[in-house]
């Protein structure tokens, strides 16, 4: 099976158990195992290949002029993560069709499981770093989901905010340490960047790159010092704590150590923060699991000490450390994934996880009894049980680890760790099901259904298995530390057995599990210790941490983005000037090449006017239709210049834009006073002069600069001329810019056009059922309104021009690709003569008279705009690329048949709807503001004998 649907399947099922919840709780579970199933027996397909040492691999263009491409890679490495990912998947599937009640929404819980499975099969699975950090960041943001899941339990809210902020924040780390490491190897393909370890180790940007890569991995898999929030993550249903902590989101940083070994490790800084993180972790973990009353909560310690343990591995940088690491990786995955679930059980059955209320259910819950014990004495490295032989491998390398230049510590904080980590599985024993049988149980324990206790048992059988006949597992953990170690080291001789005689790491382990006895008699002074031992909680640190990076960041925040859009111009102005001025005085400025035109007795006359206008609107910006006005003349002369510069197209678009605004505009200066009140201060007002005179001088000196030079390089016009027609098929180059070369940015402008019609919409919708409302009822004109709402000469003359109207926006849009004219200009001309039937008619008769909503018209431009530019696919071109060809139908003359026709519809579909949905919202705002919610009244206040006709009828 492709890679590519391996990966895709967990997305793709996500989507179904949702639309199987209703059909029942058995069938939601079938159709998330199934997906799973699917994907498991596809990733099994290319188990051949994998065991041949072959790299199965999957390769797309994603961003080619980039040299960025989707791809993926399946070694053994990968396939061994993929394995657990996907196997203990299914059991989870199982397991948690039992667990959950019935008042959990199950189609939601598989939903989010499915996607966390996609994510992580897609960590291990990609080649490019690029894509990796997408499904990093993906496996965070859906195990804040899963976590959460209980919304109704505040630890369970505060798990997952804790879960993503601090993933989060190693995430962001992640990325800039693989963007430079793919900058050093000159490739973010992981292929190519593991076949440079020289390279990068001697790159100066190495340490950078490391830290940053082992900051992400750490927060990942809750090293120290960000060990603390993985055990709040146990908040979350057992099913995803058992997921979680077993086969994936913490197994994650260690598969990217793994992965990155070949190319990070050996180095002395590589060696002393791995390897010193990892024994700090691994001994913490088990110190404090040890005194911890909750089950989960002491699991949930044991797997922050377990991954110290593996991080400490691959912390040294030898070989045998690493098949160390990858052996605990699996025996790891086993018992602890049946050690959660069997937590989950006692917690079911007996409705509590504290451990002070049990004991004696050895004997209610025999199944349950057996299954946790073997699981838990696997943790703590009793033989003929597989956690027993990678914690003899750990302590080997232990012995042979030297840090600090002290030969003994190593060995002494692993026997440590050994010890309390014996211990607490002792105690998890001893204390949960050792002892007589309790009468005060919250409910009464007894084993559950086969469904509840068959996938953890199913995990002891490999436990068992592992450790009676380690040879089983030994080629499959070679294959995989093959993989890991790549051409950096060879793969360790050493044999998977029980015995190995008499060496330092069988008396390591005899001391630990003795010791682990000692502390387990001792057990209760040493609770009382613990109890009256002054220590940090990492709990309430990092909540006081929270709130003073809020609290500052509030502060930062109301002082620079405090709503004055005066304040926030002002300063991205000056920024501007400022870096202007800088490039100016610093750079160069070669002499003109060109002469200055002489200026003619209409291009003043137009100049002057246009700085008429400008001052008009400096000193009498306060009147609203004052400025209306001369913003309109602004607009006209802007059209002139367009015009003189043999700019057509933009002068049409201009022209038509201004007679569309200014009418919007009309109907907003409805409701607005006639005059603006001063707001600001004489001194900001003389701030506000001074930045926008600089402005306008830096632009006149950038003006004058360009046109009188040439330019350095050809421009890009030049290549627009030479193509329009031979590659678009048009000789509008304007058009033909707007709907092949740059087609992509017309396309995201219709969509924020539209967009921005229905935020209008929006806004005018809540002002009419809002508190707006009652002034809009109550309010009444200063002065009569006229007496004829629609003069006859304005009704007769707008229906009679409108189909003139709507035959010239049809001549300019069909000429659009050839001549000045298109989509937008016809859109907009189109829209004109709506807008006189609202004017004139009124807005009841001409809505009276509408099919399609404006909301319909928009999204239709938006799709057959989409639809064409998907289109190209088909025939392998590029998004957007349009196509053209000649025909002849006699007896007409030949003409073209041009794609960008069909783009061009969309682009007027949206036009329309965007400017006719914006009137719609004032002009419901009009209707209301004159009258009392009449079906019958129009856009101004009725005359006087519409009033008396409306009373008559009752209104």
């Amino acid at each position: 099976m492709s890679l590519l649907l391996i990966v895709a399947l967990p997305f793709l099922g996500a989507l179904l158990p949702g639309l199987m919840n209703q059909a029942g709780r058995a069938a939601c579970a079938g159709v998330t195992f199934t997906v799973t199933l699917a994907a498991f027996v596809g990733l099994m397909t290319n188990l051949p290949a994998v065991m041949a040492g072959e790299m199965v691999t999957f390769r797309a263009d994603w961003i080619p002029s980039l040299g960025i491409n989707f791809t993926l890679m399946l070694d053994a490495l990968g396939f061994f993560f993929a394995t657990l990912i996907l196997g203990i998947g299914m059991l989870i599937i199982i397991y948690g069709r039992f667990y959950l009640a019935r008042k959990d929404n199950m189609g939601e819980f598989f939903t989010y499981l499915l996607l966390f499975q996609g994510a992580m099969v897609g960590i291990v699975l990609s080649d490019n770093i690029l894509l990796l950090l997408v499904f990093w960041e993906l496996t965070s943001l859906s195990s804040f989901l899963l976590i959460g899941y209980w919304k109704h339990l505040p630890e369970g809210r505060q798990g997952a905010r804790m879960a993503l902020t601090v993933t989060g924040m190693g995430g962001l780390a992640l990325i800039g340490g693989l963007l430079i490491l793919g900058q050093i190897a000159g490739s973010y393909d992981l292929s190519v960047i593991l076949q440079n370890r020289e390279i990068i180790q001697e790159s100066p940007l190495y340490l950078p790159a490391l830290l940053l890569i082992l900051l992400g991995c750490f927060t990942k898999s809750a090293q120290f010092p960000f060990h603390f929030w993985l055990p709040h993550a146990m908040a979350a249903p057992t099913p995803v704590s058992a997921y979680l902590h077993s086969a994936t989101m913490v197994k994650a940083g260690i598969f990217m150590m793994a992965r990155l070994w070949p190319v990070l490790s050996g180095t002395p800084e590589w060696f002393v923060i791995v390897t010193t993180a990892g024994l700090i972790t691994m001994v913490l973990g088990a110190v404090i699991a040890l005194f911890k009353h909750d089950l989960k909560a002491l699991l949930a310690f044991s797997t922050v000490s377990h991954l110290g343990l593996i991080t400490m591995l691959l912390g040294t940088g030898t070989a045998f450390g690493a098949m160390a690491a990858i052996f605990h990786i699996l025996n790891h995955a086993t018992f602890k994934a049946a050690l959660f679930m069997s937590a989950g059980i006692v917690d079911h059955e007996a409705h509590t996880r504290d451990i002070r209320r049990l004991g004696g259910l050895r004997r209610l819950m025999p199944i349950t009894f057996v299954i946790a014990t073997l699981a838990a004495l696997s943790m703590a490295g009793i033989p003929l049980l597989n956690g027993f032989l990678s914690k003899e491998q750990m302590l080997e390398e232990a012995t042979r680890t030297v840090l600090f230049d002290t030969w003994w510590l190593v060995p002494a904080l692993a026997t440590l760790g050994s010890v309390f980590s014996a211990a607490y599985c002792f105690r998890l024993i001893g204390h949960t099901f050792m002892g007589p049988v309790r009468d005060d149980y919250p409910a009464k324990p007894h084993d559950p259904p086969f469904g509840m206790w068959g996938p953890p048992a199913l995990l002891v059988v490999l436990v068992v298995a592992i450790g009676v006949a380690p040879f089983l597992a030994e080629p499959a953990v070679k294959g995989v530390v093959a993989a890991v170690l790549g051409e950096a080291a060879e793969v360790p001789k050493a044999y998977f057995k029980i015995w190995h005689g008499l060496v330092p790491a069988l008396y390591m382990s005899i001391a630990a599990v003795v010791g682990g006895l000692i502390l387990l008699a001792l057990f209760n002074p040493l609770l009382r210790m613990w109890d009256a031992t002054p220590r940090p909680e990492a709990k309430p640190i990092f909540e006081g941490l929270v709130e003073a990076v809020a609290a500052l960041a509030k502060r930062v925040t109301y002082a620079l983005h405090n709503g004055a859009f005066s304040r926030y111009g002002a300063i991205m102005a000056v920024t501007v000037i400022v870096a202007g001025y800088y490039a100016w005085v610093s750079g160069t400025v070669a002499p003109p090449t060109r002469q200055m035109q002489p200026a003619g007795a209409i291009e003043v006359a137009g100049w002057c006017m246009l700085v008429a206008a400008v001052l008009g609107m400096v000193f009498l910006h306060r009147n609203r239709l004052l400025s209306l006005v001369l913003i309109g003349i602004v607009g006209l002369m802007v059209s002139v210049g367009f015009v003189f510069f043999s700019a057509p197209d933009l002068a049409m678009t201009q022209i038509t834009v201004e007679v569309v605004t200014t009418i919007l505009l009309l109907l907003a200066l409805n409701f607005l006073p006639n005059e603006t009140p001063v707001e600001s201060s004489v001194l900001r007002r003389v701030r506000d002069v001074t930045v926008a005179v600089a402005g306008g001088l830096a632009a006149l000196a950038l003006s004058w600069h360009y046109l009188l030079r040439d330019a350095v390089s050809s421009p890009i016009s030049e290549f627009h001329l030479a193509n329009s027609y031979k590659g678009g098929g048009g000789t509008n180059v304007v058009n033909v810019i707007l709907v092949d070369f740059r087609g992509f940015d017309t396309f995201g402008e219709i969509i924020v056009l539209g967009i921005a019609a229905v935020l209008i919409y929006a806004l005018t919708e809540s002002l009419l059922n809002g508190p707006v409302r009652a002034r809009l009822l109550n309010r009444r004109p200063d002065k009569p309104l006229a007496g004829d709402m629609h003069p006859m000469m304005m009704v007769v003359l707008t229906r009679v021009l409108f189909p003139v109207v709507m035959l010239v926006a049809f001549y300019i849009f069909l000429r659009g690709h050839n001549e000045p004219g298109g989509g937008f200009i016809s859109g907009l001309v189109a829209s004109i003569g709506l807008v006189m039937q609202y004017m004139a008619s009124g807005y009841s008769w001409t809505t009276a008279r509408q099919r399609y909503p404006h909301h319909g018209v928009i999204g239709a431009g938006v799709l057959i705009a989409g639809l064409t530019g998907i289109g190209s696919w088909f025939v392998g071109k590029p998004f957007l690329t349009s196509d053209f060809t000649y025909v002849r139908i006699p007896p007409f003359q030949e003409f073209e048949l041009a794609t960008a026709a069909l783009f061009d519809l969309g682009v007027f579909l949206a036009v329309v709807g965007a400017v006719m949905l914006s009137l719609d919202g004032f002009s419901r705002l009009a209707r209301r503001a004159h009258t009392k919610e009449s079906e019958h009244a129009m856009d101004i206040n009725p005359s006087r004998s519409e009033n008396a006709a409306l009373k008559g009828q009752g209104v």
